[in-house]
């Protein structure tokens, strides 16, 4: 009688050593250590790159044992977000009422098995343009605490990070995500292919900064990073009535989602012989897209 060993996809390609570290420094160290390394927490996009070939990691080291970067805690009017919380504890209603805007992108970043594996740190470092906590942390305007070697700490800001302006060294990890608390409405909204929780086509994160008289908006999946609105979030904050209801008028509310739209996906330049050109039929349908969800965002804050 013959046995049969039943094939295991991409086994050649398993790596050859994997370090659990206990602590951040001890990562950190590991990193070092083993420079080809790459730092794993969930692993929901870490695992969709081995599987498909594009990623062949020689050795892994594991987040998961690291307590220090699992829950939050609260510095200087700031949460001090440890890199390690899953979708699915930022999506709880106690964490809603401290950071709302991130608990309802948690709270869209899949199905079960994805919010309670994928990570925020995780969310930030694979840099997916669908990554739904990454409009929030640009209009948060939230920055990173990146551990480095030697107990080395340097703060970055996020929209750095997902531009490519600054990159993780060698031999550092994302820490921690010091996000400010604003006690005032915030409003994530994402239009998706399907029904259901889904990879965002398009999305709108809007919060509201009283202390600042200020409107920030960031759209996400529209390009590699999200989009901050500027010029628009300027002149709405200038229509509102900061010191009494807040309250729009419903043109400006339309005008408002007209403007991002526009400023995250432009009209095409014009021809060499002068003729305009227009957006194919698509990025219409996703300007419009855009429009509606920030519009709706901005109501929804205001209300």
């Amino acid at each position: 009688m013959t046995t049969h060993t039943p094939h295991v996809p991409h086994a050649p390609h398993a790596p050859q050593a994997v370090a659990l570290p206990a602590s951040l420094d001890e990562a950190v160290d590991a990193l070092a250590a083993t420079p080809t390394a790459v730092p794993v927490a969930g692993g929901t996009d870490l695992m969709a790159a081995v599987n498909s070939g594009r990623l062949r990691p020689s050795a892994l080291v594991g987040l998961g044992r690291i307590a220090e970067i699992r829950g939050w805690q609260y510095q200087d009017g700031h949460a001090l977000l440890g890199a390690g919380l899953t979708h699915a504890r930022m999506g709880r209603p106690d964490f809603a009422a401290l950071i709302p805007g991130l608990a309802a992108a948690a709270r869209t970043a899949g199905p079960p098995q994805i919010r309670n594996a994928g990570t925020l740190g995780g969310n930030i470092a694979s840099a997916a343009p669908t990554g739904d906590s990454l409009p929030v942390l640009a209009a948060l305007e939230a920055t990173v605490i990146v551990a480095g070697p030697g107990g080395a700490r340097r703060e970055v800001p996020v929209s750095h990070l997902l531009a490519g302006v600054e990159m993780l060294r060698g031999g550092e990890l994302i820490g921690y995500v010091r996000v400010p608390l604003l006690h005032a409405p915030q409003v994530f909204l994402k239009a998706t292919g399907r029904t259901g929780p889904g990879r965002a086509t398009a999305s709108v994160a809007l919060v509201l900064d009283p202390g600042r008289r200020a409107v920030r908006c960031a759209v996400g999946a529209v390009a590699p990073m999200p989009l901050r609105p500027l010029e628009a979030e300027q002149w709405i904050a200038g229509l509102i009535d900061w010191d009494n209801s807040r309250a729009l008028v419903p043109d400006a509310v339309t005008a408002f989602g007209d403007y991002v739209a526009a400023a995250c996906i432009p009209d095409p330049a014009p021809a060499a012989d002068g003729s305009v050109q227009k957006l194919p039929p698509a990025v219409q349908h996703l300007r419009r897209t855009v429009a509606a969800l920030a519009r709706r965002a901005l109501g929804r804050a205001l209300s």
